[in-house]
């Protein structure tokens, strides 16, 4: 088939590709040292294609910080409107050569995560994404092992180290979370200073949320008759609806567990110093399994708030 003069206008009308992959993967990055190790060029030769893309638009696209670039007003245009075009050429030139038969996700995901607010979500994915498949990995240390047994990670954490991308899945709250016949001392579980009597049941990945939580209510001197730790979360809540203590935790816990056994004794706002968050290795955005899960799952959490939990 041959090549029509509106074809050629339109190619002569486009700047270098490699000018665009360059300036894709500094976006994506936030560095000319990340970008040139991924595209195996020198720092230099990089440069030099982002200035070719810049004089080719005829403006900036980056603010020059020091050891990084960031995407100004006119570069997250420009990255917004060419990124669909970028993804649907990946997808034909993988149809092409058949790349697209079969892809592959390794994902690190907390186990009461997965249970409570992806596996339910996943035909969705499935449906979108027909050859994307999930490996699911619930090992500890997921941050740890990117790039090495994982591709991608959601992980519960205050904050994420900036050498990692990361994006925050929403805001969540602190919640008590008690057997709906717990007694403490013989007497119904009602207010706040009863504690004192009661163990409290803590996540080892979240050990602040109940000094967080006593703290935001105004009681800072607050001490438990004891404190017992777990690895899991699902197991927490099994403790909790038999009555062997008050877990804290996060609202989304309770309101995924769905168990007519727990209820949140007290009624107070408490923001948790906690969320969960995506994260990968920033060079992984460029492999389409991470970018189509990435955007499927972003794109889920700005639904109407609540509408999965």
């Amino acid at each position: 088939m041959c090549v029509t003069s509106c074809e050629e206008d339109i190619l002569r009308r486009l700047p270098p590709l490699t000018a665009i992959e360059a300036f894709v993967q500094v976006a994506r990055l936030g560095s000319v040292k990340a970008a040139a190790e991924e595209l195996a060029l020198s720092s230099p030769a990089l440069s030099r294609r982002i200035q070719a893309l810049e004089r080719f638009v005829g403006r900036r696209l980056f603010e020059r910080r020091h050891q990084a670039m960031a995407l100004n007003q006119e570069g997250e245009q420009l990255l917004a409107r060419i990124a669909p075009a970028l993804d649907a050429l990946g997808e034909a030139i993988g149809t092409a050569t058949g790349e697209n038969a079969l892809q592959r996700l390794r994902l690190g995901v907390l186990p009461l995560f997965a249970s409570q607010r992806l596996m339910g979500r996943l035909p969705d994915l499935k449906r979108r994404h027909p050859d994307l498949h999930l490996d699911i990995d619930t090992a500890s240390h997921a941050l740890a092992r990117l790039g090495d047994g994982i591709d991608a990670a959601i992980v519960l954490a205050r904050e994420i180290e900036p050498t990692l991308y990361s994006q925050r899945l929403g805001d969540c709250r602190v919640v008590p979370i008690a057997a709906r016949t717990l007694a403490v001392s013989g007497a119904p579980l009602r207010k706040p200073d009863q504690l004192t009597d009661a163990t409290i049941l803590l996540h080892r990945d979240m050990p602040e949320t109940f000094s967080s939580w006593r703290d935001a209510i105004g009681l800072p001197d607050l001490e438990p008759a004891a404190i017992d730790h777990f690895d899991s979360g699902q197991l927490m809540l099994e403790a909790a609806a038999g009555g062997l203590g008050v877990a804290f935790m996060l609202d989304l816990h309770l309101e995924g567990a769905n168990d007519p056994r727990l209820i949140s004794p007290f009624d107070y706002d408490v923001a948790s110093p906690y969320s969960y968050w995506f994260a990968c290795r920033r060079s992984a955005l460029s492999y389409q399994p991470v970018r189509l899960f990435h955007d499927w799952l972003i794109a889920d959490k700005r639904q109407p708030e609540r509408a999965a939990a």
